[in-house]
């Protein structure tokens, strides 16, 4: 592909009825996939087309709940494993946990999506210290593993990002939640649309508006030059990871079109289509990789109320009087 090609990313989101105060949580999508979700249409994540209990008049909060990521230890019959790790800040260990079948099996196989078996994503309870990684499976035991060090105490949620082995599988998100001991500080997040990391500045424009699609461009550069020497990284340019603010429900957003091919570059842009379907607030993470490194650039956008943009432009129109 050309320097300065531009790639559309789609979202596939997560949406989670809590019910009474909590409400509906969303995530990041595009309208195509909001009607694949209404067509039970299944789009890089679970379908939600299985069965479940309801009560009398709640089967649209039950159906919101089948199709959500990343709120759920088990899933389809499948059950993330408690997860052990070290206990405290700046103890060297391992990171190891199994995926569990309906009759408590471990899983040994897997379906391959984005070049890899699994991604694990782990991030603090408040958007802070994230971390995409990929652990190596022990076929014999069903456990997944990696060495692992806390740089810092708190709460964390643990993501593993799988799909099973068969030709109608789904692709499931499952979590547990880790306890670090030690001193804790929480970082209060606020919104920012640029990042700086290893040198690069990305930027993020456009407005997340809940209920109306809008067009969002990443722009990777350094020193003041842009970069268009992005490589393919887990089967696309740019790989994007969304969670919600204090539900932390997750989105998995991937390039689309063909994967690229080895030696191909693109940049500096990266365009992605996105609506978010409730107005609330959302941690963005990019991966993009230049020189064979790979690079993390992280966002907090606001997601605005639809109504209250359209009553703004409505007041806007008449001042303009």
């Amino acid at each position: 592909m050309n320097a300065g090609a531009r790639l559309t990313i789609y979202g596939i989101g997560v949406v989670v009825a809590f019910g009474g105060a909590f409400g509906l949580a969303g995530a990041i999508v595009p309208p195509s996939v909001v009607s694949d979700w209404t067509e039970g249409a299944e789009m890089n994540g679970h379908d939600g087309g299985h069965d479940s209990p309801t009560a009398a008049g709640e089967e649209s909060s039950d159906a919101a709940a089948d199709s959500l990521k990343g709120l759920s230890l088990g899933l389809d019959g499948y059950v993330l494993s408690p997860v052990t790790a070290p206990g405290a800040v700046g103890t060297s260990g391992e990171l190891r946990f199994q995926i569990l079948d309906v009759a408590g099996t471990p899983v040994t196989e897997y379906t391959t999506a984005h070049d890899k078996d699994l991604h694990l994503i782990v991030v603090r309870s408040d958007g802070s210290r994230f971390r995409h990684v990929h652990p190596t499976l022990d076929e014999g035991t069903g456990t997944w593993s990696l060495p692992w060090e806390w740089t810092e105490a708190g709460s964390y949620r643990v993501f593993a990002d799988f799909t099973p082995a068969g030709e109608d599988a789904s692709s499931l998100t499952l979590t547990r939640t880790v306890q670090v001991a030690g001193e804790f500080a929480p970082v209060t997040r606020q919104t920012t649309q640029t990042a700086q990391v290893d040198g690069f500045t990305v930027t993020l424009d456009g407005d997340l508006t809940a209920g109306s699609a809008t067009d969002l461009t990443l722009t990777v550069s350094k020193d003041g030059t842009p970069v268009t020497a992005l490589e393919p990284y887990l089967g696309a340019f740019g790989h994007l990871v969304a969670l919600r603010d204090g539900d932390l429900a997750y989105l998995h957003v991937h390039a689309e079109g063909d994967e690229p091919e080895a030696g191909e570059t693109s940049g500096p842009e990266i365009e992605f289509a996105a609506e978010a379907p409730t107005a609330g607030r959302y941690f963005l993470y990019l991966d993009f990789q230049v020189d064979g490194q790979v690079h993390t650039a992280e966002f907090v956008v606001d997601a605005a109320q639809g109504d209250d943009a359209a009553e703004s432009d409505g007041d806007a129109h008449e001042d303009g009087h």
